[in-house]
């Protein structure tokens, strides 16, 4: 990746050449990165570690099944945050979609009992479009105790040999 290209362009290659911002830890086959919009608080994504890699099924299964261990590491890390910070908390939904961009991430969605009505019990691409451009809710400095919390999180499981996966 060429260094003027911005980061975004190109989020794997960024975060294996280290200059991903969004990036919260290093998996054995995923980056654990904080999502770019905060309206959901624990947003969070594993891309795959492997640039050029469009959708799970172009990884050999051993491989899938290393990156699908990472998903479940963060998604439990993300979970027990949320839960933590904020009572009404819900669920966690756990998307690999590849409609879009052409890479493969996984959404981590925290859902809350706040969010809007017509919402609150249906795809979170359901909510009003002009959330995920918000000011407000954009990542920045006002997320770094998140960030931190998120980050603890996937580090203490990910460096425990209860919860590692040897594939």
């Amino acid at each position: 990746m060429d260094g003027t290209r911005d980061w975004r362009e190109q989020r794997v290659e960024a975060a294996v050449a280290g200059r991903n911002p969004t990036v919260l830890a290093e998996l054995p086959a995923a980056f654990a990165v904080i999502g770019d919009v905060q309206f959901l608080p624990g947003y969070a994504l594993a891309l795959t570690r492997t640039p050029g890699v469009d959708r799970l099924s172009d990884l050999p299964r051993p491989e899938r099944l290393r990156y699908l261990a990472d998903v479940d590491l963060v998604a439990d890390a993300v979970e027990t945050v949320c839960r933590r910070r904020d009572p009404a908390y819900r669920r966690l939904n756990v998307e690999i979609l590849g409609n879009t961009d052409a890479f493969l991430h996984c959404h981590l969605w925290p859902r809350y009992e706040w969010e809007p009505p017509e919402v609150v019990g249906r795809p979170v691409w359901l909510h009003d479009p002009a959330r995920w451009q918000d000011p407000a809710t954009a990542l920045g400095p006002a997320h770094d105790g998140l960030r931190a919390e998120l980050t603890a999180e996937i580090l203490a499981r990910r460096d425990s040999p209860g919860f590692r996966l040897d594939l």
